[in-house]
């Protein structure tokens, strides 16, 4: 059955609300006004509290009182459990989309990190964002497991959060790990993609510690 107008309203907000949560225009421990937020987006507030139930449900958003919501702040630890369950995962994930990733998905990621690669644009930030997520979520999809694919979505919001939100932006960084995992994509070979997204994950928690 196709879900409804305040379905669809609910689904438009919900999106809203996770984009400006994710790029740091929603910050952490910034308290939600339900109803400023309904009218900047033209809608009622019933599909935007049906919006923040489903952020709160996923962690995103945390109950202050009955009728307060505020943005989740992730920690240090928060970030570097996230990491954590990534290291456990993500490799694996990695593995099993060699299997169902097609030339044309290889040839189309390295000409997206080729045009990163070239880009010193002032939206190089969102552009570096836009590929990662690109890369690890078809990866993700590729995988044929949608219960993973769904606990890589969720950690990888709490990672890309946290460095938003703590780490001052650099030049196109992780462009040489992202380019490893596309080489060993390349190859067919399950143990060699692993190993590239083990890698790369390693070097993430590196960099954002050395970088603390």
């Amino acid at each position: 059955m196709s879900k409804g107008g305040d379905g669809k309203l609910a689904d438009a907000a919900y999106r809203t609300v996770l984009e400006k949560i994710l790029s740091h225009e929603l910050p952490g421990g910034s308290v939600i006004q339900e109803r400023k937020l309904a009218e900047a987006m033209g809608v009622s507030r019933t599909p935007m509290r049906d919006a923040l139930g489903r952020l709160e449900g996923e962690g995103l958003l945390v109950r202050l009182t009955d009728r307060l919501l505020s943005v989740r702040v992730i920690t240090l630890q928060d970030y570097l459990h996230s990491l954590d369950v990534r290291m456990m995962i993500e490799p694996q994930a990695a593995g099993l989309a060699v299997r169902s990733l097609t030339p044309n998905d290889i040839s189309m990621l390295r000409s997206e990190l080729a045009a990163l690669e070239a880009d010193e644009s002032p939206q190089l930030e969102g552009r570096h964002w836009r590929f990662d997520d690109l890369l690890h979520e078809l990866l993700a999809e590729k995988s044929g497991n949608p219960f993973l694919s769904k606990l890589i979505r969720e950690m990888r919001r709490y990672t890309k959060i946290f460095e938003r939100q703590t780490v001052p932006p650099r030049r196109k960084p992780g462009l040489d790990d992202h380019g490893r995992i596309l080489d060993a994509l390349a190859t067919g070979r399950a143990e060699k993609a692993r190993d590239a997204m083990a890698e790369h994950i390693r070097n993430v928690r590196k960099r954002i510690l050395d970088g603390l």
